[in-house]
């Protein structure tokens, strides 16, 4: 196994129930990969996934999970603050309240739409492997399945066929973010991310999400599961066509009936085969993420768990991510969770998250090592806040920076890309281009995020099989 991701981790439990003897080789100095954690004068911040959803999904773990209402409070260039619930008729309720009647009908017809989109998705596409393009298309797909899933709509396309407000528009926009990519060009199928959020919830673990990735290495260790930190692997071995080990950055060679790659699929293909494949020339198409680590004096009751500050032209951000610019007036998303374990008394953590284009030197790529640049959108990030009525400036104890160019060397994610470097819905294949070789975690099929990175381990393990 290669990396100790979330999707590595699951996928070596798995495969060690399975009657597997399993080793798990991990360049870090510790587990999680960007389900990260960090800790300064008394604050803790999770600096990756900070929302847990499909709870049902993690039940094998002992995790304190706590329900968040609202899932995620929205606070709109007009100012207009719209809370999301788990309860459909109390979403309802809260959109007719601050939107009016109209656009809470928008909102149910699209929901049945969404619900319909789920079902397809998840019966036919996110618990099975999809090994190409064509493949999926070839699905046994039910006509309510097609027509509800409408290949050929965009998110956005889906948002104007059904919401007449352009708040909620934007609201539905935002879940394209969601799988690094662009709500104009992602496919309508992406709807069914807001479903699976507000169907079953949005959670969070006490403590911080980072918990999660203490659970997995807990339980890899109680199944026998041997885990390397600090062993970066350099090479996978292919002998007469087949995958039959690792070579370790030390030299050191390691053979295996199969390796499974939690690393980004972009660099398995480019760097870690003998021959690069044919996806070596994977396009990084999908956003990065710039972050503020603060420390904050006292009580911010405005704020809920999540709450997302949108701006007034939001095309205008997504041209200038996908266009290799930092945006001048991005949305804002803060996370502050009311957990006493996080912070000292008194003050908060808050995580706050834009979004940002990919590190690099490409003409869509921003060199975010650029001396003075990571510390001037800090600032355009606060100013831009209290612009927007919070301002945070004179109650800060400390702010930290975490650019696409950190993240891409602590993750050894290519360009510091969140959910993996193809954005969007159809990525790489669980298998690999050779036989023995297979790919999890948010890079790979069927996407980013806790739980789809976990249903990939489920579908690598499901296909080597027992032992």
């Amino acid at each position: 196994m290669i990396g100790a991701g979330v999707g590595g981790l699951t996928a070596a439990a798995r495969l060690a129930a399975l009657g597997h003897r399993v080793t798990v080789f991990e360049a870090a100095g510790t587990v999680g990969g960007k389900l990260g954690r960090y800790d300064r004068d008394g604050h803790v911040f999770d600096t990756g996934p900070s929302l847990l959803t499909l709870p049902q999904l993690f039940t094998d773990l002992d995790l304190d999970l706590v329900p968040l209402d609202p899932v995620v409070r929205h606070v709109f260039a007009d100012g207009v603050t719209l809370d999301s619930s788990s309860s459909h008729p109390e979403f309802l309720a809260r959109i007719a309240a601050a939107l009016g009647p109209s656009a809470a009908d928008d909102w149910d017809r699209l929901w049945r739409r969404a619900a319909r989109i789920w079902d397809a998705s998840w019966r036919s596409v996110l618990q099975r492997p999809v090994d190409t393009p064509l493949a999926l298309a070839g699905l046994a797909w039910r006509l309510g399945d097609l027509a509800a899933i409408a290949p050929g709509l965009t998110l956005r396309g889906l948002g104007r066929r059904y919401l007449r407000d352009p708040r909620l528009r934007t609201l539905l926009d935002r879940y394209a973010t969601y799988t690094g990519a662009d709500p104009r060009r992602a496919p309508a199928a992406l709807a069914a991310i807001p479903y699976a959020e507000l169907n079953f919830g949005g959670w969070y673990v006490r403590g911080g999400l980072r918990a999660i990735a203490d659970a997995l290495l807990e339980r890899c260790r109680s199944l026998g599961v041997h885990v390397e930190l600090g062993a970066p692997v350099r090479a996978v071995t292919v002998t007469g066509g087949r995958a039959t080990g690792v070579v370790l950055a030390s030299g050191a060679a390691v053979a295996c009936d199969a390796v499974v790659s939690n690393v980004d699929a972009l660099t398995l293909y480019r760097d870690l085969l003998p021959t690069p494949g044919r996806l070596a020339g994977l396009a990084a198409r999908s956003l990065a993420g710039f972050v503020l680590l603060l420390g904050v004096r006292g009580a911010t009751p405005e704020l809920a768990h999540h709450t997302v500050f949108f701006p007034r032209d939001y095309d205008a951000e997504f041209d200038a991510v996908f266009g290799g610019r930092p945006p001048a007036d991005p949305t804002v998303f803060v996370t502050r969770a009311d957990d006493p374990a996080v912070a000292p008394p008194g003050h908060e953590s808050w995580f706050v998250l834009v979004n940002a284009p990919r590190h690099g030197r490409a003409p869509s790529a921003v060199d975010w090592e650029r001396p003075g640049l990571a510390d001037a959108y800090r600032d355009r990030v606060l100013d831009v806040l209290a612009a927007r009525g919070l301002d945070v400036r004179s109650r800060l104890t400390f702010a930290e920076t975490r650019t696409p160019a950190w993240l891409a060397a602590e993750t050894l994610s290519p360009g510091g890309a969140i959910y993996g470097t193809a954005g969007g819905l159809l990525r790489p294949p669980n298998r690999g281009p050779v036989p023995g070789l297979f790919l999890v975690g948010g890079s790979t099929h069927p996407g980013g995020g806790l739980p789809m990175v976990t249903l990939s381990a489920a579908i690598v393990a499901d296909r080597i099989g027992p032992a």
